[in-house]
């Protein structure tokens, strides 16, 4: 016998060895678990049908990949339909974002905006670029926003230094405004040297004393920091109203620590409330104090449940005086959830729509004659071109977006924002999933998104025959009913006021 022969007959021994071996092993793990599952007490189905009911769960793990990539249409999924998100990659990456053959939306679905064309659509030597909109006129900083659409609240925690670190430098490079969110100013957000918007939550991070209640001098230094533009005041937002943030202990390291001023790797819980605000006219006291104090525009954030507080609102703003105490913006936030982590009744049941309470909030403000003095802020699930359209033509100002700005990112919608599993890097404060987020790259996604929204939301005005979208109004959409055909939006939401007692003057929460 040959020594080649000698060494493969060897070879094959050892193979044939630990062959046997992890045989060997795999029955002893068998066994192990059968005993497990056969003794153990909290599952039924383990304890039932042990080892195999294992596979339960694997199953069930994998289905959520499953239907995303291979069983769900294109309009099928939730929150975002893979159309939607599709776009969002296709403008993000700058890369051609026509379809052919058709849409793959129904026009005749109840709900679908359809947009008036005119006859005479806005020639391109006409076209003109979206007006600056000057926000708090009577404050000593007026702050002059050029950008129709930004980024919307999301806290250093909830999202990675690499997610902030590209948001800020790609809404610098945009022209567009970051939200802080509720966690505090990081040296993160000012990386870019843009626009900011700081966000007062309930819990104050970055602005709070040792007993959690709101600091002047640590307001007067974020305050002083020339890319802070404006303050939000946080009462509620779309993925819990009624119930504080939650940053889970994994995701509060030493930075993030320091920056909100709380324990490292504790849970971080904000109340669900402002103790120092349980009125409306605790809330205009607020507005005005911060305002005089920092010298900039301030506002305050909510998701809407009814129209009563807003009639409470703007006659206390009228009684009080409509200079020093009405809010320079207001934020409309949905009820349909949003990027924070939140308990399943809230996210599916708390709170009313963008879709209703945009409308709702523009004309109660234009009925008491505050409309031109306050800003109308709209976020909710506003990621599209179509979405933004619609925003401005029912009332809003501003279109800010979380998700949206996420998909930019790389986000593929993994639901894992809650954990520190992400696997694109985005809210994860794991350095090794970190490590596929470039900042570069993603800020000039970031940068790309926003201007391929402005030019697709400028080519819907064109096509309504204006020049520019801040000219879109209610007559130049309609919503299509359960009946198959369109209303125009002034006279739907005419309507709705009229036929829905929850919206009328006399309404009572």
């Amino acid at each position: 016998m040959s020594d080649f022969d000698v060494n493969s007959l060897f070879v094959l021994e050892i193979f044939v060895d630990l062959l046997i071996l992890l045989l060997g092993i795999g029955v002893l793990c068998i066994a192990y678990m059968y005993v497990v599952d056969s003794r153990q007490t909290k599952h039924a189905i383990r304890r039932n049908f042990p080892v195999v009911g294992r596979f339960r769960y694997f199953f069930e793990t994998l289905g959520e990949f499953f239907r995303q990539y291979f069983f769900a249409m294109d309009r099928e999924e939730m929150p975002f339909n893979r159309a939607k998100r599709s776009w969002v990659y296709r403008a993000a990456k700058n890369v051609d974002g026509t379809v052919a053959f058709g849409s793959t939306k129904s026009i005749s679905e109840p709900g679908a905006v359809l947009f008036v064309t005119h006859p005479f659509p806005t020639l391109a030597e006409d076209y003109a670029a979206p007006q600056a909109m000057i926000i708090g006129p009577h404050c000593q900083q007026p702050f002059k926003a050029s950008s129709f659409f930004n980024v919307s609240a999301m806290s250093f925690g909830a999202i990675s230094q690499p997610a902030v670190s590209a948001l800020s430098r790609g809404a610098a490079q945009a022209g567009c405004w970051i939200n802080t969110g509720e966690g505090g100013l990081s040296p993160h957000h000012l990386e870019g040297g843009g626009d900011i918007v700081f966000q007062i939550g309930t819990a104050k991070y970055g602005v709070r004393d040792d007993g959690g209640k709101l600091d002047d001098e640590k307001l007067l230094a974020i305050s002083a920091h020339p890319e802070v533009k404006m303050f939000e005041i946080k009462i509620s937002q779309g993925a819990k109203p009624g119930k504080g943030g939650i940053l889970p202990g994994i995701k509060v390291t030493e930075v993030i620590a320091m920056t909100r001023g709380i324990p490292i790797g504790e849970d971080s819980i904000s109340p669900n409330g402002h103790a120092d605000i349980r009125s409306v006219d605790q809330l205009l006291t607020t507005l005005a104090h911060v305002r005089e104090l920092t010298g900039k525009p301030v506002g305050f954030k909510l998701v809407v449940g009814g129209s009563s507080f807003f009639d409470e609102l703007c006659e206390a703003i009228k009684l009080r005086g409509v200079e020093q105490f009405a809010p320079d913006f207001i934020t409309i936030d949905s009820g349909d959830g949003g990027t924070g982590a939140a308990p399943q009744s809230l996210l599916d049941s708390a709170g009313l729509s963008i879709r209703e309470t945009l409308p709702l909030v523009s004309d109660r403000l234009l009925e008491h004659g505050l409309r031109d003095r306050i800003r109308v802020i709209a976020a909710g699930k506003l990621i599209t071109p179509v979405d933004v359209a619609w925003a401005l033509c029912a009332g809003a100002d501003f279109v800010v977006s979380a998700r949206g700005f996420m998909f930019a990112l790389g986000c593929i919608q993994a639901m894992q924002c809650n954990k520190n599993t992400c696997p694109t890097g985005v809210t994860t404060h794991d350095k090794d999933l970190q490590k596929g987020l470039d900042p570069t790259d993603k800020a000039t996604r970031v940068a790309s998104y926003v201007a391929n929204m402005e030019m697709e939301v400028g080519t819907i005005a064109h096509s309504c025959g204006v020049r520019e979208p801040r000219q879109l109004n209610r007559r130049h959409a309609r919503i299509v009913t359960d009946l198959g055909q369109s209303v125009p939006l002034d006279v739907l939401y005419r309507k709705q006021a009229e036929q829905n007692p929850l919206f009328s003057t006399s309404s009572e929460e």
